[in-house]
């Protein structure tokens, strides 16, 4: 994916916190040694000499500030809804069918749904990243105001996944921004949401498949998946006034009454009136396609904060689910 691997982790072009860091690499560096040894009791000689190992990627600082989302939606969703990703997911989903429906019956989250995410994210374990997850995360922790706070938070869980998982923190592989895996984890969703769904013992996120399913499919139950509910709905707009609601927040602020008396139609269902929902406006080359997104689009943007990487897993997931039905029929 792009990260490539994509995007597990969340949107990393998220506008600029105004709260940037103004502190010097050089103290960053030295309030983040003092966090590990007085915070969580590691050794500073441990600290100092796997932070010395690490080196400052101008490639991960390029790289962040050109992200795969800033592209048009008509640019955007071509990347991932091709003949052979969807290919190879239905080889995958042949591969692994019971660890998926297990993942279903367990977390209610749909195998489409699991299969779009491993596939957009690694090409299904193809494309895990290549980058040092060290130089990443003490590249954007230490080197890259903007986001310092979050990537040094990061960074801080690498150390605390390591140190759990007995992990050799200098030798892992992943995206530009840290992302671990068959389902690019970042190192707090690692801690947090990965599960052991072979029952070996082990969460091993970066070369077991099917710990990736279990854990790809508990991210999304613990942020709120509803099972069996949809996920979008093709919408048209008419007039101006749904202009106001077209918002560049994720947060789900109106209801479907508010948007049908703004001009928003959707054909063929039926939407309570006080239904949390979403306007979502897609740029096409020569016009706007507009979508509205009900509860499980919004859990689909807690794995990657965009709302096109959530439409493009949300139409891949479809051709998933359409192509496997064809073929059992």
């Amino acid at each position: 994916m792009k990260f490539l691997s994509l995007f597990s982790v969340m949107f990393l072009s998220l506008s600029f916190s105004l709260s940037a860091t103004t502190n010097s690499p050089a103290e960053l560096q030295k309030q983040f040694i003092e966090t590990m040894v007085g915070k969580h009791k590691f050794s500073r000689e441990f600290v100092e000499t796997t932070l010395a190992k690490s080196n400052k990627n101008s490639k991960v600082l390029e790289s962040i500030a050109k992200p795969w989302e800033a592209k048009p939606w008509h640019q955007y969703y071509p990347i991932f809804l091709t003949e052979k990703r969807l290919t190879k997911g239905l080889e995958f989903w042949q591969q692994h069918k019971e660890s998926l429906a297990k993942a279903e019956k367990e977390m209610g989250v749909p195998p489409q749904i699991i299969l779009a995410i491993i596939g957009v994210e690694t090409f299904y374990g193809s494309y895990t990243g290549n980058y040092s997850v060290l130089d990443a995360l003490t590249t954007l922790g230490f080197y890259y105001p903007p986001r310092a706070k979050f990537f040094s938070s990061e960074l801080e869980q690498l150390f605390l996944l390591a140190q759990e998982e007995n992990f050799d923190i200098s030798q892992l592989k992943g995206s530009y921004a840290g992302a671990m895996g068959w389902g690019q984890f970042i190192s707090s969703s690692y801690r947090h949401y990965a599960v052991d769904f072979d029952g070996d013992g082990v969460r091993d996120l970066l070369n077991n498949p099917v710990d990736a399913i279990g854990s790809v499919a508990n991210y999304f139950k613990q942020h709120g998946w509803k099972a069996g509910q949809d996920i979008a709905y093709k919408a048209e707009v008419k007039g101006n006034h749904y202009k106001d609601y077209v918002r560049k927040s994720l947060k789900y602020r109106d209801n479907w009454a508010q948007l049908k008396a703004a001009g928003v139609r959707v054909a063929g269902q039926k939407i309570s009136d006080d239904t949390r929902v979403k306007l979502l406006e897609f740029e096409q080359k020569n016009s706007k396609e507009y979508w509205l997104g009900l509860r499980n689009f919004y859990v689909i943007t807690r794995y990657n904060h965009s709302p096109l990487y959530a439409m493009a897993v949300f139409q891949f997931s479809e051709q998933l689910k359409q192509a496997m039905d064809k073929t059992n029929n």
